[in-house]
């Protein structure tokens, strides 16, 4: 019998941390143990998905379940205005 192979687009949230040293951090919190940086926002964005698409081809190839994919999820800066008492330093 003959296998058809169908492309789907599946989408996964990620976490991109700027480093001390510059760059980013990222990692994706479906794909348990997925981390990958960047020296920029773009190279990071581009290794991210490098190792999600490796790491779900490594699942495939071991018979593994995908994880389901984030397509009603997705994260957002909120920023408050919040009134504190900072310290004064002698």
């Amino acid at each position: 019998m003959k296998q058809k192979i169908v492309e789907k687009i599946l989408r996964y949230s990620a976490i991109f941390e700027p480093c001390e040293e510059g760059g980013f951090s990222v990692t994706v919190p479906k794909l348990s143990g997925l981390v990958t940086e960047g020296d920029t926002f773009e190279e990071a964005k581009a290794n991210v998905e490098d190792a999600i698409k490796g790491y779900l081809e490594i699942l495939s190839e071991a018979g593994d379940p995908i994880p389901e994919p984030d397509s009603h999820s997705f994260s957002a800066m909120i920023d408050i205005a919040f009134p504190y008492v900072q310290s004064a330093q002698l």
